[in-house]
C-alpha cells in the first residue's frame, strides 16, 4: 500500500468541515417534547393531590360516622328503666334517654355513687306530688297546691300526666331532688325537669301519698329510697 506523503495529510485536514450546525426544526421539536413532559409532570401531580385529598375527606367521612355509631351505641347500652326501692315497695321508672339525655345521664351517674341510698320523702302533696330528697325545701309548697288548683282546668300534654318523675328545675346547691306527681299537673313544666314515667309500681306511689303529713307537707313518718337498682330493659 503506498504510504500517504505529509503534505497530502495537511491538504487532507484543511479540507475537513466545522461541526455541523442544528436546523430550527430539530430545535422546536426538542421545546416540544419537553412542553409535553412538563405538562404530563404536572397533569399526573393534580390527579395524586385530587386523590389524596378525597382519600383524606372520606377517611375523616368515615370518622364521623364512626363516632356517630359509637354515640349512639353508647346512648342504647345506658340503662333504661331505674327500679326504686322504697320503704313501701318497688317503683319503676322508664327513663327518657332521647327526651332528657343530660338530665338522665346525670341521675344515672349519681345511682351508680349511691346518693339516693336512705334519701328520704322530704314532702307529700296529695293529689299533686310526692318529693324526695336530702333537702327541706320544695320551693313554696303552699305556692304549689294554689297553682295546682287554679290551673287543674287546663288542658294536660303527656309530660304532664301523673306519675311523671322529674328533678327541680332550680340551680342551687340543694342537689338533685327527685318528684313523682300522683295526679295531672297542666303547668308542670314550670316547675321541674321530666325525665322519666313510673310504668310499674304507681300503687306504691299512692301508698306513699296517702301518708299522714304536717301542715308543711311534711310526712310523719320515715318514707325513704331505700336504693335504686338499674337496668337496661325490663
Amino acid at each position: 500500500m503506498a504510504r500517504i506523503k505529509p503534505q497530502a495529510l495537511l491538504n487532507q485536514s484543511k479540507k475537513k468541515k466545522g461541526p455541523a450546525r442544528i436546523s430550527a426544526t430539530t430545535i422546536l421539536i426538542c421545546n416540544l417534547v419537553v412542553v409535553v413532559i412538563i405538562l404530563s409532570l404536572v397533569a399526573t401531580y393534580r390527579h395524586w393531590s385530587q386523590r389524596s385529598r378525597n382519600q383524606t375527606g372520606s377517611g375523616l367521612s368515615t370518622l364521623e360516622d364512626t363516632a356517630d355509631s359509637f354515640a349512639d351505641s353508647k346512648k342504647y347500652d345506658l340503662p333504661g328503666y331505674a327500679i326504686l326501692n322504697t320503704s313501701k315497695g318497688y317503683i319503676t321508672v322508664e327513663l327518657y334517654k332521647d327526651g332528657s339525655p343530660m338530665i338522665v345521664d346525670k341521675f344515672l351517674d349519681l345511682c351508680q355513687k349511691g346518693y339516693f341510698k336512705g334519701m328520704p320523702f322530704r314532702h307529700v302533696i296529695k293529689h299533686y306530688v310526692i318529693q324526695a330528697g336530702h333537702s327541706e325545701g320544695l320551693g313554696a309548697a303552699e305556692d304549689w297546691t294554689k297553682k295546682g288548683k287554679l290551673h287543674s282546668r287546663l288542658a294536660t300534654s303527656p309530660k304532664q300526666e301523673a306519675f311523671m318523675i322529674g328533678t327541680s328545675k332550680t340551680r342551687d346547691n340543694t342537689g338533685f331532688e327527685l318528684f313523682i306527681t300522683t295526679a295531672p299537673i297542666p303547668d308542670l313544666n314550670d316547675k321541674i325537669l321530666v325525665f322519666g314515667r313510673a310504668v310499674k309500681g304507681e300503687d306504691v306511689v299512692q301508698e306513699i301519698e296517702e301518708v299522714d303529713t304536717d301542715e308543711h307537707y311534711r310526712p310523719k313518718s320515715l318514707v325513704r329510697i331505700v336504693d335504686v337498682t338499674l337496668k337496661r330493659e325490663i
